[in-house]
């Protein structure tokens, strides 16, 4: 079925649990299992979002927080409100990047269980961030992707420049993303899903076969093909037509 044929189904679904905490996604059954998973990082697969816990150490979090929510809520061009946030961190020791993994960065539920499971079943697994290298390398291991693409903080010595690298990653590049992956591995953009909560995201949701809001922004979960505010991302293979005993645990 079009998008177009299925979203009065959709809305009466959605307007049938609304009362409910329950999450829903309205799809043709063909297909459903994905061949290429695209996720964001900050505040989806991970629970926060690392510029703001460097601020923190760097003692500017409020002025660098406020500008990080209005540029995922897409108000803001998402390339110079980084650059304007990468800006006051200058000077940070680097030691406190590892720092701000060790002490703030952790999975969020569901998303190692998701990401090894789509894995075990044949799929690409994709991290694609407008944050940096520094923490979706780590990241991407702890959670079993198979590759990573984030931006480059640039080093003064033992301190960040205050600068970042380019080109910078952000919404076409992670449009980019999800079609180069696609096409790497010889599959349709309907074989493809995409999970994110920010505008930067919402490029690479709509032109996924499966776009996923996660605890999104409104603009996100306003356009997105299902969106998830109450369960794990566990739901995302549940979505998929995998069942409990599919999944890989540790």
């Amino acid at each position: 079925m079009e998008a177009e044929a299925l979203a009065p189904v959709r809305d009466a679904a959605l307007a049938a649990l609304s009362d409910m905490p329950v999450d829903a996604c309205v799809q043709p059954w063909d297909g459903r299992r994905k061949r290429l998973l695209i996720a964001d990082m900050d505040s989806t697969i991970i629970g926060c979002e690392c510029i703001d816990e460097l601020a923190d150490f760097a003692g500017v979090k409020d002025r660098v927080s406020e500008i990080t929510e209005r540029a995922m809520r897409g108000e803001l061009d998402f390339e110079a409100a980084l650059r304007e946030r990468v800006a006051m961190l200058k000077g940070l020791p680097l030691s406190d990047l590892q720092r701000a993994y060790d002490e703030r960065v952790a999975l969020n539920p569901g998303a190692r269980t998701l990401v090894r499971t789509m894995a075990a079943g044949g799929a690409r697994c994709v991290l694609v961030s407008g944050g940096f290298t520094f923490f979706t390398s780590r990241v991407a291991q702890a959670a079993g992707f198979h590759a990573q693409r984030a931006n480059t903080l640039i080093e003064a010595g033992e301190v960040l420049a205050g600068e970042v690298g380019s080109p910078i990653l952000g919404r076409e590049a992670k449009l980019a993303a999800l079609r180069e992956e696609a096409a790497a591995i010889g599959a349709d953009l309907t074989a493809t899903l995409a999970v994110g909560d920010g505008a930067n995201d919402l490029a690479m949701i709509e032109a996924a076969g499966l776009g996923v809001a996660y605890r999104a922004k409104p603009v996100v979960a306003a356009q997105a093909h299902a969106k998830v505010d109450h369960a794990d991302l566990t739901a995302l293979l549940y979505f998929q037509g995998y069942s409990a005993q599919d999944f890989v645990t540790d």
